[in-house]
């Protein structure tokens, strides 16, 4: 009999601690909205809305457009879109038509682009007007042999179809003409053409791979995470399961999380099709724009990451919206900060509780309880049919409760491997157990708590400093918007804490100031004895503050300022 876990002890009964997953493609779950949900809209794009039948019919077109095209089984298709009509259709296409999808971010410079085209693989790959000009330069180096290009006006609304163009003239200041060749491939036309029938591609779930998703490549080259419909699918039910007062077919989800980023892809994108909720898709994050879309169109789901919530909680206009829509939302991506947990509760009157995930398990493995008893400052207890252990560094047994070390994890939503990297793979993969890279503790009830990232803790004079600890208290001083800490080179003590801080608006800060109330808050030997006051943090799509560019421009700062001083 299998030992009870000390979290499950905390689970209401209302969640069950193991659940009989669907054992079926990934895909299935739009054929099954459609049957369900019919005429029932499930995208609403800037005033235009499609309903499930409709987006089931455009991703048959889609997929009999694939083949004929000589994709089959195992093919990859690339999707370079943001969060609009098409980015769903692509998706739900391309695995009807048995491919492996590619997500990759329209912000990635050619070199980036080229890099993802040629370790994946992808045949074909879908992407904006705007951006053919990128993927026109590096098509001769990669294997694509097709382009399918889409416009943002190819499913707005009239007359915003016929405005969009000079807006985007304006904005980008570029004009794309798209000429189809038999390689190059209009949206539009492509529609017109493809009949809604394709032949269906026998999938096992459990060893065929959905998905490529691409680490961030923090360190070294980005990996190609390779994810089964069973991985997709297991985790779309535990995220199911777990938002148990949800109602199938009622809700409606914000959807500005990126669906090339697999956090908003199946929070977002694969949980509103598999349970029936309206998706108001936004193609991008902008403050203003999320503050009216929630006042009008009164989402009630809204994943999302810190620094969203962190920008609308700071925008001038907030109190002219009203957000009181909104009841639940699991942050993840990066630490919330109870600071602004709690105000983003106050203002909207809903949940919002931190999960803690990566790609490498289709993302989510823990979670605060949404309804019931959280704890703030920890990222839960393991999902439904998730196993999650602290190892010791040095000896890789089992830590004690509260000792740091190594999260692991293990669950159906843990990926097959690596894409071409069987090295890399054993290396993470470790009997099944899934090495994460996060420091972290666990309690004596179950609860986990992630310290850092095991390459970013900092280790000045001897001393282990955990950024988060850090950051968490500079959030709790009124004049901070935004701050991340870390380590960088020093001669003395190997590293010392330096802390990147964005004021907020109207706020005057200094260096004097933060020291004054770090050292109130802090052991002496964790306070930043360095500060760079900025406009903006660099950050990812999904709103992951980079830490690691910032350390990487202080390095090559510090080498040039030594390179001055040799040359004088």
């Amino acid at each position: 009999m299998e030992k009870v876990k000390p979290w499950q002890a905390a689970y209401p009964e209302q969640i069950p601690t193991t659940i009989d997953y669907d054992e079926k493609p990934l895909q299935t779950f739009l054929e099954d909205a459609a049957n369900r949900y019919q005429e029932k809209k499930a995208l609403h794009f800037m005033g235009k809305e499609l309903s499930f039948n409709e987006v089931l019919t455009e991703s048959k077109k889609m997929a009999n457009y694939f083949q004929s095209l000589g994709v089959v089984k195992g093919d990859r298709v690339a999707i370079m879109l943001p969060n609009t009509p098409q980015s769903v259709i692509a998706y739900y296409g391309a695995l009807m038509a048995g491919a492996i999808v590619v997500q990759t971010n329209p912000l990635y410079t050619e070199r980036e682009l080229a890099y993802q085209l040629n370790d994946s693989g992808a045949k074909i790959i879908i992407c904006l007007d705007i951006l053919l000009p990128r993927v026109s330069n590096v098509k001769s180096e990669t294997p694509l042999e097709h382009v399918i290009v889409t416009r943002i006006k190819d499913y707005l609304p009239f007359p915003k179809n016929l405005i969009y163009p000079f807006i985007q003239k304006k904005q980008y200041n570029l004009v794309v003409k798209v000429e189809e060749n038999a390689e190059t491939h209009d949206w539009v036309k492509v529609m017109e053409r493809a009949q809604p029938t394709y032949q269906p591609v026998e999938v096992d779930p459990k060893e065929d791979l959905a998905l490529l998703q691409y680490t961030g490549g923090t360190t070294g080259f980005p990996k190609g995470v390779m994810l089964t419909h069973y991985n997709l699918v297991a985790n779309v039910q535990m995220c199911d399961a777990w938002l148990y007062k949800t109602k199938h077919g009622e809700e409606i989800v914000l959807g500005v999380l990126p669906f090339f980023h697999v956090y908003g892809m199946t929070t977002v994108m694969n949980m509103s099709i598999m349970v029936g909720s309206k998706m108001i898709l936004m193609p991008k994050f902008d403050a203003g724009d999320l503050l009216k879309t929630i006042d009008k169109q009164r989402p009630t789901l809204f994943p999302g990451a810190p620094t969203i919530y962190v920008g609308l909680l700071n925008h001038p206009d907030l109190k002219k919206y009203d957000l009181s829509s909104i009841e639940a939302c699991i942050s993840g991506s990066a630490p919330l900060p109870v600071d602004v947990q709690e105000k983003f509760e106050k203002v909207t009157g809903g949940r919002l509780v931190e999960g803690y995930g990566l790609t490498e398990s289709s993302p989510v493995t823990h979670a605060n309880f949404v309804w019931e008893e959280r704890v703030n400052g920890s990222i839960g207890i393991p999902w439904p049919d998730t196993d999650s252990k602290i190892f010791n560094m040095e000896t890789m047994e089992e830590a004690e409760i509260g000792e740091v070390g190594e999260v692991a994890v293990k669950g159906p939503q843990i990926m097959k491997g690596y894409w071409n990297r069987p090295e890399d793979t054993e290396n993470t993969l470790k009997d099944g157990w899934l090495l994460t890279g996060d420091l972290g503790y666990m309690d004596e009830r179950g609860y986990f708590y992630i310290v850092d990232r095991k390459k970013d803790m900092i280790i000045a004079g001897g001393y282990n400093i955990y950024p988060r600890e850090v950051e968490e208290v500079l959030y709790e001083h009124e004049g901070v918007l935004e701050a991340v800490v870390a380590g960088v080179p020093d001669p003395y003590r190997g590293e010392t804490v330096k802390a990147y801080i964005v004021p907020k608006e109207g706020y005057t800060l200094d260096e004097d100031e933060l020291n004054t109330f770090c050292r109130n808050n802090l052991a002496a030997f964790k306070v930043p004895r360095l500060y760079e006051f900025r406009d903006e943090l660099p950050k990812t799509a999904v709103g992951k503050i980079l830490r690691r560019q910032l350390v990487d421009e202080e390095k090559k700062k510090q080498q040039e300022e030594e390179k001055d001083t040799t040359t004088v």
